[in-house]
């Protein structure tokens, strides 16, 4: 049996990619694990099965637990002092650094990239905007931070033998900025946590974080101009006091739920409404899995997850407009939804097939990658 390595970013939470890595530990449960830091609380520790990460000198800085982005600079050189010497395959769930791990010619490392650097690259301008970086030495730092960052990424890249992209529209990105082919392989989605419900009430769900990607204000500024249709809004973040500021009698803001509460909602709306540009989007999938349909832009990863037609529609502009059309033509065309139809196509994203598929994929490669260098 090869000796297996998985290299994550950082575990702090327990979200979208974290969950990539817990299913990576389900294929290999051997597999030791590597981080820049690890600071879960013990009750999230169940994921990595409560196995010990070996950090980098980041984890013992002043104030890491804390601050530890705001040590972002470090950690492409703290990332190169992780020794995975011995290993035969490295595993790396990347979207800031860890794919820069260093590796020898007889290691197979294969990077399962949930997007490029997105602050570094297609978000930059953005980030420097929402961060307030302008010309002052302050924003004169981060902009040359991020230029060396962005010359480390790609050079980084040349050390990955397979990428692996969480949608097409990832594996697109990877060949902009490293010139390097990818293969899709859909990250995996707990549907059979998501159970069908054929019933349906007459609102409309969005639930998100409320920072300004998301696009939460153009959904509640669409549903505030059509006073008949009902819309609850679940999730909080740093923008919820000024979206959350104007009311509206159709429109009921919950702020942050548990996942019950989240799940009984998703079940129970006519349909959910998703207005952000997504790597892959896992919040759409899982209320597909309810067998609710969605309503959602027609580009980023619910291009490809949300099947035009058969599990919701998708609509073209992050505008007003685009989105009202949109609910107009759902209204108009509600009876061609069918629940069981919209879990159907929910379940091609679940647990099992990411398992089976990445698995596959690995061990063709390790395969080929032996052969090479015998």
């Amino acid at each position: 049996m090869p000796k297996i390595a998985i290299i994550h970013e950082w575990f702090v939470d327990y979200s979208g990619s974290e969950k990539v890595v817990e299913q990576l530990l389900n294929i290999y449960p051997e597999a030791d694990l590597f981080a820049v830091v690890e600071f879960l609380p013990q009750d999230l520790k169940f994921f990595i099965k409560n196995k010990t990460v070996k950090t980098t000198f980041i984890q013992k800085l002043p104030f890491s637990k804390k601050w530890y982005r705001n040590y972002f600079p470090l950690m492409p050189f703290a990332i190169e002092q992780l020794d995975l010497t011995g290993y035969d395959i490295i595993i790396s769930s990347n979207h800031a650094v860890s794919k820069g791990v260093l590796t020898n010619s007889e290691q197979l490392h294969i990077s399962y990239c949930h997007s490029p650097v997105r602050y570094a690259w297609d978000l930059y301008h953005q980030y420097l905007r929402e961060a307030k970086l302008g010309w002052g030495l302050k924003g004169l730092f981060a902009r040359l931070s991020l230029h060396y960052l962005r010359l480390w990424d790609v050079a980084s890249s040349n050390k990955v033998d397979y990428f692996v992209s969480n949608s097409d529209f990832i594996g697109r990105r990877i060949r902009r900025v490293y010139h390097r082919f990818s293969t899709t392989i859909y990250p995996p989605v707990d549907t059979t946590k998501f159970e069908l419900c054929d019933k349906k009430e007459d609102f409309y769900l969005t639930a998100s974080r409320f920072v300004p990607y998301k696009k939460i204000d153009l959904i509640v500024a669409t549903f505030a101009q059509m006073p008949d249709k009902q819309l609850v809004v679940i999730g909080d973040g740093p923008d919820f006091e000024k979206i959350t500021k104007q009311k509206y009698p159709n429109i009921t803001f919950l702020g942050f739920q548990s996942f019950e509460v989240l799940k009984n909602n998703m079940q129970r709306a006519k349909a959910f409404v998703f207005a952000a540009i997504e790597d892959f989007g896992i919040t759409p999938v899982e209320a597909m899995a309810c067998g609710t349909p969605v309503l959602a832009l027609a580009k980023g990863g619910c291009k490809e997850t949300v099947a035009n037609g058969i599990s919701g529609y998708l609509f073209e502009d992050q505008t007003i407009e685009s989105i009202t059309e949109c609910i107009i033509k759902f209204e108009k065309n509600y009876e061609i939804f069918n629940p069981r139809t919209i879990r159907k196509h929910a379940e091609k994203f679940d647990i099992v097939r990411f398992r089976n598929e990445f698995d596959i994929f690995v061990k063709l490669k390790y395969q080929k990658f032996k052969n090479s260098i015998q």
